[in-house]
């Protein structure tokens, strides 16, 4: 990353030649492997959605029921299927964030949405959030490739920075940003008020430079020789993105 100085001898940043904004995501579903993005529909994914968020999920706190997956998002919006339904069309409705369903390949069942959001394509940045996966969608390959394919397809279309925040306090979404390869960026402190409580904010990015080198990186772990018989990865995909990327170096 270098400067430069304009003619008042100031320093500025490197020229983004012929720089033009990049199109909005979202528009069309993104096939992978293991899953398949859709458009969020609450015609089509509703009922489906509201049956994988109630199923019983004893990987997190409290009484099994989930509701504790959606503690760092501020609390799940709904209580029943009317209202499931209801806040799912008001999702599918919103131009930022735009929702993506995640559909498992093979069962077709609706598992989780994701979003990307605060998206700038004047500035070539976009956000990638509002993660809900199901029991049967968390920590799992479908998981990793749907989020992957959303990073792919903003880098392809032309953005220049991919954000994820969370909650400080949330270690396992911190995990998951580093697992990606995403760089820890710092503590916004006192970011929001969330359900009475407070909130900092962890920052990670991923650059379109950093992108290209990880790209391949993604598309060997995903690989069926990546999986032994059972489903369970040969080499960790943390491990291997660790290896790619050096530290990124400061302005000079």
């Amino acid at each position: 990353m270098t400067t430069t100085t304009n003619q008042f001898g100031q320093p500025v940043g490197f020229p983004v030649a012929d720089w033009r904004p990049p199109m909005l995501p979202g528009n069309t579903a993104l096939q992978g492997r293991f899953c398949r993005l859709e458009p969020l529909s609450a015609e089509r994914h509703a009922d489906a959605l509201w049956a994988a968020w109630q199923q019983p999920d004893p990987a997190t706190p409290g009484d099994g029921s989930g509701k504790a997956r959606w503690t760092y998002l501020g609390g799940r919006p709904f209580n029943d299927a009317a209202s499931c339904h209801a806040w799912l069309q008001q999702c599918s409705d919103a131009q930022d964030p735009r929702f993506m369903t995640v559909v498992a390949t093979g069962s077709g069942d609706a598992l989780g949405v994701a979003a990307w959001l605060n998206i700038q394509p004047e500035h070539g940045s976009v956000e990638l959030g509002h993660l809900n996966f199901s029991p049967r969608l968390a920590r799992t390959p479908v998981a990793t490739e749907a989020l992957v394919l959303m990073m792919r397809h903003v880098f392809d279309l032309g953005y220049r920075r991919l954000e994820w925040k969370c909650d400080a306090l949330n270690t396992p979404s911190r995990q998951a940003a580093q697992r990606l390869g995403l760089r820890f960026e710092g503590i916004f402190h006192q970011h929001r008020v969330v359900n009475g409580h407070n909130r900092d904010s962890a920052w990670y990015a991923l650059l379109d430079h950093e992108w290209r080198r990880l790209a391949p990186v993604f598309e060997c772990w995903l690989s069926p020789d990546n999986f032994d018989v059972d489903g369970r990865q040969r080499q960790a995909l943390s491990t291997l993105t660790t290896a790619v990327l050096t530290p990124r170096p400061e302005p000079t």
